[in-house]
């Protein structure tokens, strides 16, 4: 996920200093339990979310039926259809 903004260990690490500056050492367990806990509900709400859209579009599209019916005998066959073999 870093490599996404193309962050290097330096760039990290600096970042990380800065927090730790910023809010101190006491503070930082508290930034962390919040952060974890709001990106489970992020993750919740869209889970959620993903499963009523998917939802939706079930009882909106018609249910078409599982399986074709078997061709009439009659029928002429495709060239995909036709069996390999020797050609005259």
């Amino acid at each position: 996920m870093l490599a996404l903004f193309n962050l290097g260990s330096g760039e990290i690490i600096l970042i990380l200093a800065i927090v730790l500056i910023l809010f101190g050492a006491k503070k930082l367990p508290e930034l962390a339990k919040g952060l974890g806990q709001g990106i489970k509900e992020f993750k919740k709400a869209t889970d959620h979310a993903s499963e009523e859209m998917r939802h939706a579009i079930e009882e909106t599209l018609p249910m078409a039926p599982k399986r074709l019916p078997p061709a009439p005998a009659d029928t002429e066959r495709t060239v995909s259809q036709n069996p390999p073999g020797p050609r005259v």
